[in-house]
């Protein structure tokens, strides 16, 4: 349940633009390379390629054939795939806005 405590942080309760990009991570959870804005912390993405090894690790732990995972949230994506113990991550904020009036 890490990667939904990421974003959870109810200090921050003003509305803030999602990161969008991709980040390669090594096995030991450097980020290697990235186009995530750096206008976003180390921490945070650092915090994300974590929680990712982690899973991974805990499906190859599990005996559960794990190469790519998706999770959905309301507003953000993040798709990550396993690549000889680390992995590329991307991160994909919903951009479209909906509107509940109708004209």
């Amino acid at each position: 349940m890490g990667l939904l405590n990421l974003f959870s942080n109810s200090r921050n309760a003003a509305v803030q633009r999602l990161p969008a990009g991709t980040m390669t991570v090594d096995r030991f959870g450097n980020i290697i390379t990235t186009t995530v804005s750096s206008a976003y912390s180390t921490k945070l993405l650092n915090d994300i390629a974590t929680e990712v090894l982690r899973l991974f690790r805990e499906a190859r732990h599990a005996q559960i054939p794990l190469a790519e995972f998706r999770i959905q949230f309301a507003s953000l994506e993040i798709v990550a795939r396993e690549m000889r113990g680390g992995a590329i991550v991307y991160l994909k904020p919903d951009i479209t806005f909906k509107t509940s009036a109708s004209t």
